[in-house]
C-alpha cells in the first residue's frame, strides 16, 4: 500500500519531538490476477503514484486459470476492510463470481479495465474459442458500475460483438437490452505509459540538432557494434520486433518476410525480443482418418522461430526476451525500425514505447494502430509491407532521418494522472 509519511511537531518538556502519523486507511483495492507485461505495469503505476491503494496479484502464468479461478482465490486471499470505497481490477477477473463470494465488495465502486476482449480475439478456428472467457467479462460489465477501455478500437469490438456472441448460446437468448444496460458505463481511457528518459541512451542520428550524443560506449554488453556507429551511413538497417512470442502477434509473417528481404540479398540487422509464457500451448488430440491421434497443430509458434532462426543468424543482434528494462531500451534506441504484423492488437505498448526511443514504427492497417500512428506507417498487405522494408533497407537514411509524427506524450503517466485519479475516486 502507498502511503505519504506525515509528522507533527510538538513541544515535549524543552524538547521537540517529531511523531510518524499513522498511513491512511485503504481505500482502492487493486486486483490482477494476471500480473505481468501490460496488466503488471498499469498496476505499478497505480500503486506507486496514486495514495491509499492496496494491490493483491496473482504470477503471470496459465492465463486460461487465472480467467477461471481468480475469483475464488481473491476472495479467500484478499481480508475484509471497512475502508475500502473502490475495487479496481482487470477483465480477467470474473467480477460477477468475486461480489457473489464476498458481499463486502459489492457494495464497493467497481471499475473493471479492459486490456483486451475475448470475444474478439483470434483463434486459428472458431471451434477452438473457449465461449465461458468472453461470457465471464460480459457477466462483469453487468456487476460493474464503470467499464474502461485502453482503446475506441477495443471498446467498439467489444459493444459491436455482443449481440452475435451471445447469439452462439444454442437454446436460450438472452434479453436484447443487455447492450444499453452496459454501452452507458463504458469509456476509454488510454493505457498510462511511464516513459524513461532515454536520451543518453539514444545515437547521434535521433537526437535535436543542438544536443550532443553520448560517448560510444565500449563495454561488452552495449548493443551497438564495434565497427560503426548506429547512424554511420554504411550501417545497415536495424529492425526489432519486441512482441510476445504467441500466434496473434503473427510471428509466420514476420519471420517470412525477413526470410524474403534475405533471399533478394537485402542487408538488416534483426532484434528479435519479446516474453513468452510457460503455459504455451502443448500437444493435442486431433482426429485424422478416424483416429485420435496426437498433434503439434497448437504448439507450432515457439518452433517457428527455432526453425527461422539458423537462417536469419547473420543478421540477429538479438534473440528473446530481455529481463532487464535498461537493456531492453538500449535496444530500442539503437534501433532504427519497429514492427507489428499482429492480428490482435488492442493497443499496442511495445509499439509505443519503441517510438517513444526513436523507432520509425510500420504497422497493420487494422485494428488500433489507424487510431494511433498515422497513415504513413501503415500497411494494408504482406506485399505492402516487404516493399516498404525493402525500400527502407536500400535506403535506411530515410528511416534515420525522419521526422515522426505520432506524439507519444499524449500517453504518458504524467498526461493521464489525472483522468484515473478520478476513475478511482469515490
Amino acid at each position: 500500500m502507498t502511503s505519504r509519511d506525515l509528522g507533527t511537531w510538538e513541544p515535549n518538556n524543552g524538547r521537540a519531538r517529531l511523531e510518524e502519523a499513522a498511513p491512511p486507511p485503504a481505500r482502492v483495492l487493486l486486483l490482477e490476477p494476471f500480473y505481468g507485461g501490460s496488466h503488471k505495469q498499469l498496476l505499478d503505476l497505480l500503486s506507486a503514484h496514486l495514495d491509499s491503494c492496496v494491490a493483491f496479484t496473482a504470477p503471470a502464468k496459465k492465463w486460461h486459470w487465472r480467467a477461471r479461478t481468480s475469483a475464488l482465490d481473491f476472495s479467500q486471499k484478499v481480508p475484509p476492510n471497512p475502508t475500502y470505497r473502490v475495487l479496481f481490477c482487470s477483465s480477467v477477473l470474473n467480477l460477477c463470481e468475486l461480489v457473489a463470494l464476498r458481499p463486502d465488495l459489492a457494495r464497493l465502486k467497481k471499475v473493471v479495465y479492459f486490456h483486451e476482449n475475448q470475444l474478439v480475439y483470434p483463434r486459428r478456428r472458431e471451434q477452438d474459442r473457449d465461449f465461458q472467457y468472453g461470457y465471464n467479462q460480459i457477466l462483469s460489465c453487468l456487476v460493474a458500475d464503470v467499464v474502461v477501455f485502453n482503446s475506441a478500437f477495443n471498446m467498439d469490438s467489444f459493444l459491436s460483438n455482443l449481440a452475435p456472441f451471445l447469439n452462439k448460446i444454442p437454446d436460450w437468448r438472452p434479453p436484447q437490452d443487455l447492450l444499453a444496460v452496459i454501452r452507458p458505463k463504458c469509456h476509454v481511457l488510454h493505457f498510462p505509459l511511464h516513459l524513461a528518459d532515454v536520451g543518453r541512451l539514444l545515437p547521434r542520428n535521433k537526437l535535436p540538432p543542438e544536443v550532443p550524443a553520448a560517448a560510444t560506449p565500449t563495454h561488452a554488453d552495449d548493443v551497438t557494434t564495434p565497427q560503426t556507429r548506429p547512424d554511420s551511413p554504411g550501417t545497415p538497417l536495424h529492425i526489432v520486433w519486441p512482441h510476445r512470442w504467441e500466434h496473434d502477434k503473427d510471428p509466420e509473417l514476420f519471420l517470412s518476410t525477413m526470410l524474403k528481404l534475405k533471399e533478394e540479398g537485402l542487408d538488416f540487422r534483426l532484434s528479435v525480443l519479446g516474453e513468452t509464457f510457460t503455459d504455451v500451448p502443448g500437444k493435442h488430440m486431433c482426429t485424422h482418418e478416424g483416429v485420435r491421434v496426437c498433434c503439434m497443430r497448437l504448439c507450432h509458434f515457439p518452433e517457428v522461430f527455432s526453425r527461422c532462426r539458423p537462417a536469419l543468424e547473420p543478421h540477429v543482434l538479438h534473440w528473446g526476451g530481455l529481463a532487464c528494462r535498461e537493456r531492453y531500451l538500449k535496444v530500442l534506441c539503437q534501433a532504427d525500425l519497429v514492427l507489428s504484423t499482429a492480428r490482435h492488437e488492442f493497443f499496442g505498448v511495445a509499439m509505443l514505447e519503441a517510438v517513444h526511443c526513436g523507432c520509425y514504427p510500420l504497422c497493420p492497417k487494422a485494428l488500433v494502430y489507424p487510431e494511433i500512428f498515422p497513415a504513413e506507417y501503415l500497411y494494408a498487405t504482406p506485399q505492402q509491407l516487404l516493399k516498404k522494408l525493402r525500400n527502407f533497407c536500400i535506403q535506411p537514411r530515410r528511416v534515420r532521418t525522419h521526422t515522426l509524427k505520432v506524439d507519444t506524450s499524449r500517453f504518458s503517466w504524467d498526461v493521464l494522472k489525472g483522468a484515473y485519479q478520478r476513475l478511482l475516486s469515490t
